[in-house]
C-alpha cells in the first residue's frame, strides 16, 4: 500500500493537542487521545512526535504565537506617542476578551514547565521575546518587570474568574513605567 502524502498531518496534530488539552487538561493528553482527535493513525503521532513532551513543545510553541499575534496586529509599540502602559493594558484586553478556552490552554501549557523540563525553554522564550520587545520603549529592567506584573494580573483574572479591569492594569502597569 503506498503511503499517503499528507503534508499538513504534523499540523493537524498539533491542533488536535491543542483541542485535547483545551478540553480535558494536561491530564487527558495521549498520543492515543490526539490521534483520535486528529484523525489519524497512531504511528502518526509518535511518528510525528517521539514523546508528548515534543508534543507539549510544538504546542506550546504554537499557543505562544496568539499573543505575538495580538501584539503585531494592534502596533501600538512602533509609535513612541503611544501611552505604554495603556497599550499593554490593551493588548492584555484583547488576549483575555478573547477565546478565554485558548488563553486558559496558553496558561496551562506554561505552568506545565514547573514540571517538564523540556517545556522551561519554550516557556521562557515567551517572557524573553516579550521582554525584548517592550526594551524598545523603556530599559530592560523594567521590561522585565512589565512582563512579570501582566503575567500576574492575566493569571489571577484566569484563576478567580474575575473580569479583566483594564483601567487597573492601566494604572498599574503605569507605575512601573519610568
Amino acid at each position: 500500500m503506498a503511503r499517503r502524502y499528507d503534508p499538513e498531518r504534523r499540523q493537524r496534530i498539533i491542533d488536535a493537542a491543542i483541542r485535547v488539552v483545551g478540553s480535558k487538561g494536561l491530564a487527558g493528553l495521549s498520543h492515543r487521545s490526539v490521534a483520535s482527535e486528529a484523525d489519524v493513525p497512531l504511528g502518526s503521532t509518535t511518528y510525528h512526535f517521539k514523546t508528548l513532551d515534543e508534543l507539549m513543545v510544538a504546542a506550546l510553541r504554537q499557543a505562544n504565537e496568539g499573543f505575538a499575534k495580538v501584539i503585531a496586529a494592534r502596533g501600538g509599540l512602533e509609535d513612541p506617542r503611544t501611552g505604554l502602559a495603556g497599550e499593554l493594558a490593551g493588548w492584555m484586553g484583547e488576549w483575555l476578551g478573547g477565546d478565554r478556552t485558548g488563553v486558559e490552554l496558553e496558561y496551562e501549557l506554561y505552568l506545565a514547565a514547573l514540571r517538564r523540563p523540556a517545556l522551561r525553554p519554550v516557556a521562557g522564550e515567551w517572557a524573553e521575546n516579550l521582554a525584548e520587545l517592550l526594551s524598545r520603549r523603556t530599559d530592560p529592567v523594567t521590561a522585565r518587570a512589565l512582563v512579570a506584573l501582566m503575567d500576574g494580573i492575566c493569571l489571577q483574572v484566569l484563576l478567580t474568574g474575575a473580569s479583566y479591569d483594564e483601567e487597573y492594569a492601566r494604572e498599574v502597569l503605569a507605575r512601573m513605567i519610568p
